[in-house]
């Protein structure tokens, strides 16, 4: 972490950035037949040290008792702290977009919120702690990393953690925060809106990276985890960190999903070039020319364009991948 980000969250911590506690956070969750956790992560944003939050939930056609679990917390609380729409039933991927449009929801600062997990008590105020040192006219995104939990809520290890420094030339082949540690200001959420709710993309957060860090706005990983992240059999997307899942998404790689994933995401990127810096369209022009060219010149088109991943092992995929024309 550096200086700057030290200090503004020690000021914070500590009260004295008064400030602090006044800005507005709109919880943007997303549920569909979460009845069997539900609740301890509602419990979870009644603990935040941060106070100014509303939750607003798009409930995805949920048959269990999710929308009962949810209007007798709305009956619990204060009127207003907790809304719930009707979702868009057309995946998780729609349905957190669609509500991050909506223009009935109005904040300072917006965070994605999982059904399943649970929030370590500071997660809103080191997230606002840092994004308040960022000027308003500038779109940031605050991630960071998870500590895991089993389905029974006992810890037993990490996501990765990730050293190099956010960058678009990350953000084409990767995405280094879930969406469920994720907390933009304003600008960002313009930029999603402007976006719209039916971008063919593969998550969520991983479009949220990419669109945010290629118009130059400030993308930060938090290495301290904030969120509890629960691993459990009805997961829609798990942790990436196990040997397992690394062996998964090779697999997945050499059946073309990564080359899919990557030209749906190049297609958003291009509706949104405008906004993107110039340097970053470049790279994005670098990038896409190169997929389709022979290896040697493959090769030093994804140097020009400064891919790179976080691990060594990411690293090596990536290479892999360039060499099968996977990428």
């Amino acid at each position: 972490m550096g200086t700057l980000e030290s200090s503004v969250l020690h000021s914070c911590v500590s009260g004295t950035l008064s400030d602090c506690s006044t800005d507005k956070v709109a919880i943007l969750m997303c549920s569909y037949n979460g009845e069997s956790f539900l609740t301890e992560q509602l419990e979870s944003f009644q603990r935040q040290t941060h106070r100014n939050w509303s939750v607003y939930v798009s409930d995805d056609g949920s048959q269990d008792q999710t929308l009962e679990i949810l209007h007798a917390s709305s009956r619990l609380w204060e009127p207003g702290r907790l809304q719930i729409f009707e979702g868009p039933r057309n995946g998780f991927v729609t349905n957190f977009l669609s509500l991050t449009c909506r223009k009935n929801i109005s904040a300072d600062f917006y965070a994605w919120a999982d059904q399943d997990d649970i929030w370590k008590d500071d997660k809103l105020e080191r997230a606002l702690a840092w994004l308040k040192s960022v000027p308003e006219n500038t779109p940031a995104l605050y991630c960071g990393r998870t500590e895991l939990i089993c389905e029974s809520g006992v810890p037993f290890g990490y996501s990765p953690k990730f050293i190099l420094a956010p960058h678009f030339s990350n953000a084409l082949v990767q995405n280094i925060g879930g969406g469920n540690t994720m907390v933009f200001n304003q600008a960002a959420r313009a930029l999603l809106q402007e976006a719209g709710e039916n971008m063919d993309v593969p998550s969520h957060d991983w479009w949220a990276y990419q669109l945010i860090s290629g118009s130059g706005g400030a993308v930060y990983y938090d290495p301290v985890p904030a969120v509890l992240y629960r691993q459990h059999d009805e997961n829609v997307v798990g942790t990436n960190s196990s040997w397992w899942a690394r062996l998964k998404r090779l697999r997945m790689a050499f059946q073309g999903r990564f080359y899919e994933w990557n030209s749906q995401n190049i297609d958003a990127l291009e509706s949104m070039r405008h906004r993107l810096s110039q340097e970053h369209q470049a790279k994005l022009d670098q990038f896409k020319v190169a997929r389709e060219q022979p290896l040697l010149s493959r090769i030093l088109g994804f140097k020009r364009a400064g891919l790179y991943r976080q691990t060594l092992v990411g690293n090596l995929g990536l290479i892999l991948a360039t060499l099968l024309k996977k990428i």
